[in-house]
């Protein structure tokens, strides 16, 4: 997929509501991942994503900070998003726990 005609989001649509349910795809353009959902808000929010399984079963999910990740809106309106981390790189990390 080529994201360069793709809108970033502002700052103010990093917002839960927007962004949980978004495919986040790899360096790789792989999908790696779906936002499951946002701790805090801004630049400093954490993002959890649930990384690997199948049809979110066996998932691991794991939190990264939201800096890590570039969110932003296709063609269609979809929101999804872009990050430099592997989907191995990902399910390495320590498992989020609530």
């Amino acid at each position: 997929m080529d994201h360069t005609n793709h809108v970033r989001l502002t700052s103010y649509e990093l917002t839960p509501d927007v962004l949980e349910g978004a495919t986040v795809y790899g360096a790789d353009d792989s999908t790696v991942g779906t936002v499951d959902h946002v701790h805090g808000a801004g630049s400093s929010a954490a993002v959890v994503i649930d990384v690997g399984g199948f049809l979110h079963i066996g998932a691991k999910p794991v939190s990264v900070p939201i800096a890590d990740l570039d969110f932003m809106r296709n063609e269609d309106g979809e929101v999804h998003a872009v990050t430099t981390w592997t989907e191995d790189q990902l399910k390495a990390m320590p498992e989020h726990t609530d």
